[in-house]
């Protein structure tokens, strides 16, 4: 009887206002619409064969992840009810159950607020966008210097991270599929360092999110200067970290504004993706500041939890795939932290340093707001060898190019450890890098050594303890307890721990001292997923990222 309700007032609404969006004629805002819930899906989570793609499922099966409420499609009764409206309906997101439309009228979204199966509305960009305050993408190209080796001017950035180790074992990402989602991929179908991509079929589809009916390679070259870094098969010039990988090619980006209509099209972009089976997704993209400085964020909202772009990138995480992006370019802004998706937890934040390992002085600095840490690692993004948009090599600088020169090589990691899980991964790059015990807020845990994330993976370390510093909490996954264990050195004074879901909810805490191991029992009852221990010794918080299983 609810659902009859619903679809009698919208037939109502329809004939009271259509006649009203045709007459202004106007130019359309666009709005985010999130909904209550899923009522009256068609879909089931006992057949995800009818909105999945056999791909997906198999990754989930393989990293044992249920198949949940959150996987189903919009509920259809409530799409079909908004276009009735007169709606134009843009995007879906499933994860986030949220639909984006375009319309004219703002009486009428004023009163779609007020339906039953709709909990907020909010403007993701208005029907006249105030000019950009910045260009976005203003890339500096400079020379590359070439190397006469194999991997060309990539000698430096293949090299820093250790990932020839893994490219001389046959992993160079053969079978990964990575999602590229940047603002346009200028002449990829053209250039040169692209040839073997579509010689080997290794560009699976394209998709433009910010306007369907444009000409894909004809827009903006930032994409393309992404993909090179990873995809680039160019002997003797440039050889990406990922050259045998997958690609799908997504533009999420509008270059000549900035709204957070862009988010809308990112969480589109990565639910496509994750229906796929794409394994890693790399995004050189930020947001914070907003052409319409009312909305736009503060440095508090940086916490992992309270944009949706980041809340996305969470849910993708949890679907088995592993979120790599630009920790920013804002430290010597006003702004100057990290930009989000890279303040959510489970994404891999990259912070940008030189050949020499030198951290860029333009690299955003974190924590995340509430302390957790941010950057994750770094990798080369002070003048990474890259194709430019004139097609020829060049070298430019920023964390757009550190994050995919990461992400190309964590797309090899996979290919050599397929079981291995996102949080193992993801584990395994961190206490890889150079300063792991000692992480910072300018560049994490650092640069990472591929080599060695590859052992500490065949030793099933990341799988069996979570390690973070001086502390060592075992086991993970976890289902009744969870032992935590100290260095010597931390085994005097009182110590403060902390359990959190991914919500943001502190689910228990407790007050500890040193001298033995300390456990947390009874354990059970918490529900299965990712949780996020935090431990506070004095001025010192050591983070760690656990699983729990078995309920």
């Amino acid at each position: 009887m609810k659902l009859i309700r619903y679809i009698i007032l919208l037939a109502g609404l329809f004939v009271l206002f259509v006649p009203r969006i045709w007459a202004e004629g106007h130019v359309p805002s666009t709005y985010w619409v999130k909904l209550r819930d899923k009522a009256g899906s068609r879909y089931s989570v006992n057949h995800p064969e009818q909105f999945l793609s056999g791909r997906a499922i198999e990754r989930r099966n393989r990293y044992r992840i249920a198949i949940d409420e959150s996987d189903l499609p919009v509920s259809d009764i409530y799409l079909d009810s908004l276009k009735r409206l007169g709606l134009q309906v843009v995007h879906t997101s499933k994860w986030l159950n949220a639909v984006t439309v375009k319309s004219a009228n703002s009486l009428l979204i004023d009163t779609i607020s007020c339906l039953d199966f709709v909990d907020t509305v909010l403007l993701s960009k208005p029907a006249l966008p105030l000019k950009s305050a910045f260009n976005k993408f203003e890339t500096d190209f400079g020379p590359a210097a070439i190397d006469t080796g194999y991997y060309g001017s990539a000698v430096y950035q293949v090299g820093q991270l250790n990932g020839q180790a893994l490219h001389d074992r046959g992993y160079r990402g053969k079978g990964i599929r990575i999602a590229v989602l940047d603002a346009g991929f200028y002449k990829v179908d053209q250039f040169e360092a692209f040839d073997s991509l579509w010689v080997n079929g290794q560009i699976l589809g394209i998709k433009d999110f910010v306007d369907p009916a444009a000409d894909f390679y004809t827009q903006n070259y930032h994409g393309m200067s992404v993909l090179s870094t990873m995809g680039g098969n160019w002997p003797g010039k440039l050889i990406g970290t990922a050259p045998d990988a997958s690609y799908y090619l997504f533009r999420t980006e509008d270059v000549a504004t900035e709204y957070p209509v862009e988010m809308d099209n990112w969480i589109a972009a990565a639910e496509l993706a994750d229906s796929l089976g794409v394994d890693v997704i790399n995004s050189s993209l930020g947001y914070f500041v907003f052409d319409d400085t009312a909305m736009s964020y503060s440095y508090k909202d940086m916490n992992g939890q309270t944009t949706r772009v980041a809340k996305a990138a969470g849910m993708a995480f949890e679907k088995g795939i592993l979120v790599v992006a630009s920790a920013g370019n804002e430290a010597n802004n006003a702004w100057k932290y990290i930009v989000s998706p890279a303040d959510a937890d489970e994404v891999i934040a990259v912070a940008a340093v030189s050949k020499d390992g030198a951290r860029a002085s333009f690299s955003s600095v974190g924590p995340a707001y509430g302390g957790n840490i941010k950057p994750n690692v770094a990798a080369m993004g002070y003048w990474t060898a890259l194709v430019t948009s004139s097609g020829i090599l060049g070298a430019a600088s920023g964390t757009s190019f550190s994050s995919p020169v990461l992400a190309g090589l964590a797309a090899c990691l996979i290919q050599a450890m397929p079981e291995a899980g996102p949080t193992a991964i993801k584990y395994a790059i961190e206490q890889s890098s150079d300063h792991a015990a000692r992480p910072d807020s300018l560049t994490g845990y650092g640069i990472p050594n591929f080599e060695k994330a590859f052992e500490i993976l065949k030793s099933g370390e990341s799988t069996n303890t979570a390690r973070s510093g001086e502390w060592s909490v075992f086991p993970n996954p976890f289902s009744v307890e969870i032992v935590i264990r100290g260095a010597a050195n931390n085994q005097s004074g009182s110590k403060q721990l902390y359990l959190y879901n991914t919500t943001g909810a502190c689910v228990l805490s407790r007050e500890f001292s040193g001298g033995s191991d300390y456990v947390l029992r009874n354990l059970t009852k918490l529900p299965d997923g990712f949780y996020f221990l935090k431990i506070v010794s004095g001025q010192v918080v050591f983070p760690a990222k656990l699983v729990k299983a078995g309920r």
